[in-house]
């Protein structure tokens, strides 16, 4: 799953294995390769499972790993109760500087010292903090539209699975055709989420004292926060310019200043051009099964588990089971069975 230039969700490929482990990670991982690259502008971010971190760490050399904060918050308030300072961690998620992330880990520590050293030695800052990421994370700091398509596709996971890839591909035909009306239809130089993000910033730079340093370089004052904008290699002390590939208010200033136009600064990720090009292909249904090319390799019967193992800091509730009958859903004190106790050994007649 990726972000396409307007925030939506974008899938890149889909996979049907047999179980969710690190063999069948290492294999889909493999044929994505084959499609994206390996590259260290590339962000892998999961949910901090066993399988794929191994399987990125195999198949990816050039690009960077990096946790879901979602999941890492998850993760952190079950293993030391600290509901009371998720407002702390993420804020210190977000933080674009150091300075400012570090202030918020004082808070963390000086309350929770534990956490915040997992934080730092277990999960490592570079995994989940913006500011300390090694490569080019944008915005995305969860896997939350990974959980969105999962949600999507809720009621069909049980499906057979040519009746569940009918179901994928009629969503993402519809998908792509109505994204691509929508790209066309643009009139603005950027896809309508980024120039609603940018518009702002006009306005806010207005006032702001703009000094030129170098033929590239400007510091602009004013606000809660000075910045020195270099428009050649598209950066800002204040760290926004060089994360999201967007503009900051110094940015702005500094081009009206230097006469250059504000969106020649913005990712070619963000406008209209690449929008389009994302939904330029045409997703076609399969042919019917009567023109397939089957093989004759045998295969395992039934269908393998479709419910993902739980991730790093998801826990799924466990049926009680009785100490006295062994059956599931209630407690030996409320059991209504006339056996004697079996504790430690349940009846033959029940399964385990």
């Amino acid at each position: 799953m990726a972000q396409d230039g307007n925030g939506q969700c974008y899938p890149l490929a889909w996979g049907i294995v047999d179980f969710e482990n690190e063999d069948a990670w290492t294999w889909f991982l493999t044929q994505l390769k084959e499609i994206i690259g390996d590259t260290d502008e590339l962000a892998l971010i999961s949910n901090r499972a066993p399988s794929i971190k191994k399987a990125i760490s195999t198949v990816f050399e050039k690009a960077h790993y990096g946790a879901c904060a979602w999941h890492v918050a998850q993760n952190t308030k079950n293993k030391f109760k600290c509901v009371d300072i998720m407002g702390s961690y993420w804020s210190a998620v977000n933080a674009y500087r150091c300075e400012e992330f570090v202030r918020y880990m004082i808070e963390i520590s000086n309350r929770y010292p534990r956490v915040a050293e997992y934080l730092e030695n277990e999960v490592g800052f570079e995994k989940w903090s913006r500011c300390h990421y090694p490569g080019l994370r944008y915005n995305i700091t969860t896997t939350n539209m990974v959980e969105s398509l999962n949600s999507m596709l809720v009621n069909t996971r049980d499906f057979p699975y040519v009746a569940l890839l009918d179901v994928i591909q009629e969503k993402m035909s519809k998908w792509w055709n109505d994204r691509r009306i929508v790209a066309m239809a643009i009139t603005t130089p950027l896809t309508p989420s980024r120039e609603s993000e940018l518009r702002p910033r006009f306005a806010q730079s207005n006032g702001r004292h703009t000094s030129q340093l170098n033929p590239i370089t400007y510091h602009v004052k004013g606000g809660e926060l000075e910045g020195v904008v270099d428009i050649f290699n598209k950066t800002c002390t204040c760290k926004e310019f060089d994360i999201d590939k967007l503009p900051c208010v110094h940015a702005v200033a500094a081009a009206h200043h230097a006469q250059v136009s504000v969106y020649s600064l913005v990712s070619p990720y963000y406008t209209k051009e690449y929008y389009v090009l994302a939904y330029g292909e045409t997703i076609y249904p399969v042919r019917s099964q009567s023109q397939w090319d089957v093989s004759n390799e045998d295969k395992k019967r039934g269908r393998p588990k479709t419910s993902r193992f739980p991730s790093v800091g998801e826990f799924r509730k466990r049926k009680n089971r009785c100490g006295k009958c062994g059956a599931y859903g209630h407690y030996k004190k409320k059991c209504n069975s006339q056996n004697g106790s079996t504790e430690g050994n349940p009846p033959t007649n029940v399964p385990v």
